[in-house]
Order: C-alpha cells, then sequence, then structure tokens
C-alpha cells in the first residue's frame, strides 16, 4: 500500500473527522484556534486511488531564540494503527515535519492497550499488595496494542520512563471511560454504586436543578473553577481560554462544546465543560463550590451530562485523566475513587511518544521541561 502525505486545508480535515465514528476532540481543526500560541498544520495521507485514508493536526511550538519547532500531534494522527506496514504511514510524516523545521516529534497514538472494569478496581483497591493500576489483573488486553509498541520502537520512536502516575505525558495515560454502546439508560444508572445512586437521589430531592449555559455565562464557570483551583491547588486557565475554546469549536460545529451548571437555590454551585466529537463525548474540565456539597451536584450534573451523552446516540462518555495510584493517601487517589463510582472502566493508553530529530536540540529540550 502505497501512501502519500501532504498538507490539507482545514475543510478536508473537517469532512475526514466527520466520516469517522470518533476522533479525539485534539485531532479536530478548531483545536489549533484554542491553542493560539502554535503554529498548526493539517496533514493528510492518501492511498493511490487519491482517497484520503487518515488525517493529523500538527502543533508546532518554536524553541526559544532559535527558528526550530517541536511537532506535536496531542492524541493523534488519527490514522490505522493496527496497519501492518506502520512505517508507510510514519516515515512520510517525519520526513515532512523535519522538512518544517521541527526538531522533535512528539504524538499520542490513540490505542488502548488495557481495560479495568469497576469491580477489578475495587478487588485493587482492596487489595494491600496492589499499589498501582498495574497490579491488577485488567478485564481486557489488547495484543495489538503491544505490536504497535513495538514497531514505534524499531523505528526508534521513544517513550519516557513510565510518566509516573499516568500524568508524565502532556495527557494523561490513564482515563475513565462509561461504555454506553448496546446499553440502555437503566443499565448505565444499575451500574452505579450505590453512594452514587444515593448521591443522585439526594440532589433530586435537595431541588438540585441542572442546566446548559452558553457563552454569556463563561464568567460564572470562571469563578467556580478559580476557587476548584485554589482548593486543589492547580494553576487554573485563565477566562480567556475558555472563551476562545467556546468560539473555536463551535463555530466549527455548534454541538462540538457544551457548558453545564448545576444550581442549587438559584446559585450556581458546580460546573463542567463537554466535548463532542462524533460518538466519544467527554467531561473535559469540572468546578464546584466549597459550601453546599452535601446537596450533591457534582452527581446531579454527571448524571446530566451523561443522559445527555447517551441521547446524542454516544458510544462512550469518557470521564477523562485519572493517576494509576490505588493508594488512598495518594492526592489523585479520590479522582479514581469518584470515577469508579459511575461503574465505567478505566483504559491505558499506549501513552505519547517521541522522535528526535535532531538528538541534541531534543536533549537541549528534555533538560528544559525537567526544570519547568
Amino acid at each position: 500500500m502505497s501512501l502519500t502525505l501532504r498538507t490539507i486545508s482545514r475543510q478536508q480535515h473537517l469532512a475526514y473527522i466527520q466520516s469517522l465514528r470518533a476522533a479525539s476532540h485534539m485531532q479536530v481543526p478548531a483545536w489549533a484556534d484554542v491553542k493560539a500560541e502554535w503554529r498548526s498544520e493539517s496533514l493528510g495521507w492518501f492511498d493511490k486511488t487519491g482517497q484520503m485514508v487518515g488525517a493529523g493536526l500538527v502543533l508546532y511550538r518554536q524553541l526559544p531564540k532559535i527558528k526550530r519547532y517541536l511537532a506535536y500531534l496531542p492524541e493523534g494522527p488519527v490514522i490505522n494503527w493496527y496497519a501492518p506496514n506502520l512505517e508507510d504511514w510514519l516515515q512520510p510524516m517525519l520526513a515532512h515535519l523535519k522538512k518544517q523545521g521541527a526538531f522533535s516529534v512528539k504524538m499520542g497514538p490513540p490505542v488502548v492497550i488495557r481495560r479495568w472494569d469497576a469491580n477489578a478496581i475495587k478487588t485493587g483497591i482492596a487489595d494491600p499488595d496492589a499499589k498501582r493500576l498495574r497490579d491488577v489483573e485488567p478485564t481486557f488486553i489488547e495484543p495489538r496494542a503491544f505490536e504497535v509498541a513495538d514497531k514505534l520502537r524499531r523505528m526508534g520512536w521513544q517513550q519516557g520512563e513510565d510518566g509516573g502516575a499516568g500524568f508524565g505525558d502532556v495527557q494523561p495515560r490513564y482515563v475513565f471511560q462509561v461504555p454506553l454502546e448496546n446499553r440502555s439508560l437503566e443499565d448505565v444508572h444499575k451500574g452505579f454504586n450505590q453512594l452514587w445512586r444515593r448521591n443522585i437521589k439526594k440532589a433530586e430531592k435537595a431541588g438540585v436543578e441542572v442546566v446548559q449555559g452558553g457563552y454569556e455565562d463563561l464568567p460564572t464557570w470562571q469563578h467556580l473553577y478559580e476557587i476548584t483551583a485554589e482548593r486543589d491547588k492547580f494553576r487554573p486557565r485563565p477566562l480567556s481560554y475558555f472563551q476562545r475554546m467556546w468560539t473555536a469549536l463551535n463555530t466549527e460545529d455548534p454541538n462540538r462544546m457544551r457548558l453545564y451548571f448545576a444550581i442549587h437555590e438559584g446559585e450556581a454551585v458546580a460546573a463542567a465543560t463537554m466535548l463532542i466529537v462524533g460518538g466519544h463525548v467527554w467531561y473535559s474540565y469540572g468546578a464546584s463550590a466549597n459550601h453546599k456539597r452535601e446537596v450533591r451536584p457534582s452527581n446531579a450534573m454527571q448524571w446530566r451530562m451523561l443522559r445527555d451523552a447517551y441521547a446524542l446516540g454516544a458510544s462512550v462518555y469518557d470521564l477523562r485523566g485519572i493517576g494509576d495510584s490505588l493508594d488512598e493517601s495518594d492526592h489523585l487517589f479520590g479522582l479514581i475513587q469518584f470515577k469508579v463510582g459511575t461503574g465505567g472502566q478505566a483504559a491505558e493508553y499506549l501513552g505519547e511518544w517521541d522522535f528526535p530529530l535532531n538528538k541534541l536540540l531534543h536533549k537541549a529540550l528534555d533538560i528544559y521541561m525537567s526544570r519547568r
């Protein structure tokens, strides 16, 4: 199979994404507008009949003081990762990126290697010998994913030492997903643990109402998000980031990004953003007030978002990143505990891979990043 690669227009790129069942929200053309500080390019792979068979969004970040770039394909490219001739897909891409002035390439194959269902995780949490997800017998293993990893290594792609808690990569290696395909909403609700079902009921009884917001409600979102950032000790993104995200994504597709609020007694006490690409729906950012936690607004909001994802015909509701630690004293443990209550499954991706086109500059970047 001979493949050619070339720069494509945003329209071609979008049309290709729309022809698929799903793709990462970081691989739609509008994601380039969200990441405005990066230069971007859409790439297309074509077979010998001239048909487009793959696409990738590349973000270029310039190195300080020199005209060389880090080329990054977040959760991409969108190609046939299980193709026997993976080299034929990736070699032209590397050659092209080198011509564009890239000194290093980073990509995140959207390939799941293992899955653990909620019961397996609960068993792991109860087992004193299981410190991490990897110590727990997976419910599902994808043998082809190991072949992909082997091929990448043979081609010279490198992977950082097991990104620590799965957050060593730029994007999380471990995520939590609720499968919706071939399930009734009743099934999904039954899959929740008792605490979740009780909390959803509690929110209902307390009169928590979940509503969708628009662009004009982003300042309300930002207020709750900054409270959350202070509480959980992370650096919040500015309001302008979410405004840009809303405008860019919803200009591309009016239903790409949604905003939800849990309202109690007229006050927004929790909020979340949701992203939609084909049959894949993500809960992407969440926020909540420090008070009124007893009325369980977050559970009510997740249940509404899940129902909406289901109504859209989504095959998966993705709660995004989790750490892989099963240790209750770990600061990320609360995340896995909250998400496991949905009865979904943890998924481990192949993680991000680097290809140094210029070893010296790649090493310099490595040192620079490790000091940040």
